[in-house]
């Protein structure tokens, strides 16, 4: 019997839920406090020397038959100060069956990357777009300071993706959508460079840059040159299984990657995806769903 379209709450996670939660499961590895009490952001890159696991903060829904969704706070590795890392505020891994609608919903002030692996959605937004968005057309929502957006899910195939709240420079930005059609779904062996502040396909309004290869099995692929000492780079593995250094990566975790200047080499066929920041420029920490959660 078809009972027609399940509508999701807003990223299987209501945000008033997903606050308190990760308010409860901060446990900071290191003390942030100052001589005069007052808490201090430590330099990730001093601290993290090793590539280190980040663990899902939340866990929820039905992959098998509805929306199950791991949302990923990178900051939560290290410290209470800040739930993110620089532009990084958040990474969210989806799966939807087909049939379900994510409803209409709110976001301000934050920089939101659609990476699809598998599947088809329907957009709609107030902008005024009705955009299809698949693995190889892919979609840059810049909310600014006022924008509304709703995904149907297309077919009989999951949708699987990630997505990755990047937070802009300042707040109160002009509202934008970017959609783009890449000349393939996926880059063999090598990194293909989907978002940047400028040279890319999509653009974000920070320093931010999101990278993707498909990686054969025994094929080893160099990480990008650092650029400058504030940068931390974080390795999703989306599918397959890698290899960094001694360490084994496996479908469906993130490692901050350290000061680890190891290849990346793939043990099966695997999806990977790369996300820098330049932990020294400004970002605005009060987006919707980038913005610091790690305090009340």
């Amino acid at each position: 019997m078809n009972e027609g379209p399940q509508i999701v709450d807003i990223h299987g996670v209501p945000l008033a839920e997903t606050q308190l939660t990760v308010r409860r499961g901060y446990s900071p590895a290191y003390s942030n406090a100052t001589s005069s009490g007052e808490k201090s952001i430590p330099d990730l890159r001093s601290v993290i020397m090793q590539p280190t696991k980040i663990m899902p903060s939340i866990t929820r829904g039905d992959w098998k038959h509805g929306f199950g969704i791991k949302v990923f706070y990178p900051g939560s590795l290290s410290n209470e100060v800040d739930s993110g890392i620089g532009a990084i505020g958040r990474i969210d891994r989806a799966q939807i069956q087909p049939g379900h609608i994510i409803g209409m919903h709110p976001h301000k002030d934050d920089e939101i990357f659609t990476y699809k692996r598998a599947g088809r959605m329907l957009h709609l937004d107030t902008v005024g777009n009705r955009e299809e968005v698949t693995p190889r057309r892919l979609m840059m929502m810049n909310a600014g300071h006022s924008f509304q957006h709703e995904e149907h899910v297309l077919g009989d195939e999951p949708t699987q993706a990630l997505q990755i709240f990047l937070r802009p420079r300042e707040g109160d930005l002009e509202p934008k959508v970017q959609f783009h059609e890449m000349d393939a779904e996926r880059s063999d062996d090598a990194w293909r460079l989907l978002v940047a502040p400028q040279g890319a396909a999509f653009e974000v309004r920070s320093q931010a840059w999101v990278r993707d290869a498909h990686l054969h099995a025994g094929h080893t692929l160099a990480l990008p040159d650092v650029i400058a000492p504030g940068f931390v780079s974080l390795l999703f593995v989306f599918s397959g299984k890698v290899r960094v250094g001694d360490l084994a990566i496996d479908a469906g975790e993130l490692y901050h990657l350290g000061d680890s200047e190891a290849g990346i080499a793939a043990v099966t066929d695997a999806d990977i995806v790369l996300f820098t920041t330049d932990t020294t420029a400004p970002v605005f920490k009060g987006g919707m769903f980038s913005g610091n959660v790690a305090q009340a």
